[in-house]
């Protein structure tokens, strides 16, 4: 083989290095966990989460579905007063979670998380329901009737 050949070569495998590193850097990166306190992320060895795991965001005042995907991401809230039920079906190594709403919207479905995730997005999904029924309300601001 000639020097030719061989840099020819040195040059496309560096290349292709260079172009697989890039692409699981990428993926590191999109995959990487949503910031906030209660963030329940599906496991990359379920499925449709091999590259980007979804992710499930439970806050005071809503659930957010998080989907990164190559260029850009599928993002999906619903207000907590608008959660109408929460499903959790447990399978042999992992739970699927089917978060429903009463406003017409098309349910978050999420592949992949583990049981004890699974139960605590429902635990916590109850708990600020209760909460923000429960809390007393106010009256709006204006004069006192006579």
């Amino acid at each position: 083989m000639s020097d030719t050949n061989s840099l020819v070569l040195w040059i496309a495998g560096a290349g292709v290095a260079v172009v697989g590193a890039l692409l699981i850097a990428m993926v590191a990166v999109r995959g990487r966990r949503v910031p906030g306190d209660q963030v329940f992320r599906a496991s990359r060895w379920s499925r449709g989460n091999h590259l980007f795991p979804t992710q499930v965001a439970v806050t005071p005042t809503s659930v957010v579905h998080y989907t990164p995907e190559w260029f850009g991401r599928r993002e999906q809230s619903i207000h907590m007063a608008h959660v109408a039920s929460v499903l959790i079906e447990t399978n042999l190594f992992f739970s699927n979670v089917l978060i429903e709403s009463s406003g017409g919207a098309s349910p978050v479905r999420c592949h992949g998380h583990r049981k004890r995730d699974a139960i605590r997005m429902k635990e916590l999904i109850e708990q600020f329901q209760t909460a923000y029924y429960g809390a007393p309300r106010t009256k709006p601001a204006g004069p006192e009737p006579r």
